[in-house]
């Protein structure tokens, strides 16, 4: 190990202990593997007041990976739509002080990513599948080099990427050079971290990989093989699935292949989505929740999640904490060593409550959502919500209250019965919301901050991807996109 990953090391081990006494050193590895539209529902196991399993769904690799780690079943999302909620991931800080509104927006480059913080305590760091965080609309294309919101300039020294949502036999990136992929995109990504992960191990280099899926996203384009384990399915439905299944498996080949190479004992491995489920899909994404992707209620932002880290986490334990991916990147700072960045961060460090030192562990302070106009506070088991997407999220709320220990699926508002706890709520909500605007004015980069773009774009329309239009309208996953989009020849 490097010199710097050596003292994190020392005062990390110094500082935290399992429930046993042994001392707890940092992960040599951290893989953070995060799915594409996958709802709460959508794992094997019983999850939460989801009491049964999976009607269709059997994740026999998921399972696995809970019944050796910790099931957060209180997880969120930071956000309904995906990349605020990636950005939530790399900052540790919601989405609206990071600059990504909605999904396609681009992560400012004044902020402070996990991998940089990571890379400069001596982690090699790679990025595989998704990226979606420099304000590219369309179907997943390769990033270009250049790219100044590309994987490279937010630490990522190793990148086979996409800019959005992919598929089967999928065109990528492998550091700006386009190369060609045959089958499936998460047993091909998980391969490429693979081989990452093999490399650092036998040159005994801690490493960082994030592996962004592009399922179960639409387009739905299961093998036949897999969608045949859902025939009685409508053909959307069926291929969805099939896209899991698909995924499932990738999950045992990373398990397996970190096994192989040595290291599973000591590496940290996360497992989650990056917001709710999907609607018009059978069985339901998220049942017995209230709505979808794109929502604020729980089916919006609840999500599965596992957190598997021999070391230093005991097998088979579930949490229903409330817990959300703005807390990743305070806890593996906290793990590795690391100081987090010095700004106002949403997120919490979790370490206690893996490792089981603190096995009652409940949030020290509500937590905020905020995204084009819909709005959250969840206090307790109290979350008070207004949802206006697309509306003015600074006036007119029209609050809705929920009791989620009693009512998980939000069937029944309260705010005309407890009007005290709504003004409550309320009041801390706005005070959270004003530091929130501060941020996304800039308030925490300082006088030396570099300009940001603030708008997303269709990458069909930039001159930077004019070359390989007529190539790529040759692909069914783009052509659409490109005629739409492309600029007009006389």
């Amino acid at each position: 190990m490097s010199s710097a990953v050596l003292l994190a090391a020392c005062v990390f081990a110094s500082s935290l202990a399992v429930p046993d006494g042994a001392p707890v050193e940092p992960p040599r590895g951290v893989v953070l593997v995060m799915a594409d539209d996958l709802g709460f529902a959508q794992v094997g196991y019983p999850i939460g007041p989801r009491d049964q399993p999976h009607p269709v769904l059997e994740t026999p690799h998921l399972n696995a990976m809970a019944a050796h780690g910790l099931r957060l079943d209180g997880f969120r999302s930071a956000a309904f739509t995906c990349s605020p909620t990636r950005a939530s991931v790399l900052t540790g800080r919601t989405n609206d002080r990071t600059g990504v509104q909605e999904h396609g927006y681009p992560l400012n480059p004044n902020e402070i990513t996990l991998a940089q913080l990571l890379r400069d305590a001596g982690y090699a760091t790679g990025h595989f599948g998704k990226w979606h965080l420099n304000g590219l609309r369309g179907p997943g294309v390769p990033i270009l080099k250049d790219d100044p919101l590309g994987p490279g300039p937010f630490g990522f020294d190793t990148w086979v990427s996409v800019t959005n949502f992919f598929d089967r036999d999928p065109l990528m990136s492998r550091g700006g050079k386009f190369e060609q992929f045959s089958g499936d995109s998460s047993e091909i990504i998980v391969e490429e971290a693979l081989t990452f992960i093999r490399e650092k191990a036998a040159a005994d280099e801690p490493f960082f990989a994030v592996v962004w899926y592009g399922s179960p996203h639409s387009p739905f384009e299961a093998s036949e093989e897999d969608a045949a384990s859902f025939a009685d399915l409508e053909k959307g439905s069926r291929n969805h699935h099939g896209e899991i299944a698909a995924m499932d498996r990738s999950v045992g080949a990373l398990r397996a292949g970190l096994r192989e190479a040595g290291v599973a004992e000591d590496t940290l491995l996360w497992f989650c989505s990056d917001n709710g489920g999907l609607p018009r899909i059978e069985p339901s994404t998220v049942a017995p929740l209230r709505g979808n992707k794109g929502t604020i209620y729980e089916g919006g932002l609840r999500v599965p999640a596992i957190v598997e880290w021999p070391a230093a986490i005991e097998p088979g334990r579930v949490s229903d904490a409330l817990t959300v991916t703005s807390d990743i990147l305070p806890t593996v700072c906290s793990a590795a060593g690391v100081a987090p960045p010095d700004r106002p961060l949403d997120g919490v460090n979790l370490l206690p409550l893996l490792t089981g030192a603190a096995p009652h562990w409940e949030r020290p302070n509500p937590l905020g959502f905020r995204q084009r106009g819909s709005v959250a506070w969840v206090d307790g088991d109290l979350k008070l919500l207004a949802s206006r997407r697309n509306r003015p999220a600074d006036r007119d709320r029209r609050w809705e209250l929920y009791d989620l220990a009693t009512d998980p699926g939000e069937e029944r508002n309260l705010a005309a019965e407890r009007p005290a706890e709504v003004a409550r709520l309320a009041d801390a909500f706005e005070e959270w919301f004003a530091a929130v605007d501060a941020s996304a004015a800039g308030a925490d980069y300082g006088p030396d901050a570099v300009p940001a773009r603030t708008k997303d774009r269709h990458w069909p329309a930039l001159p930077e991807y004019a070359p390989y239009l007529a190539e790529w309208r040759t692909r069914p996953e783009y052509r659409p996109y490109i005629e739409r989009y492309a600029p007009k020849t006389p």
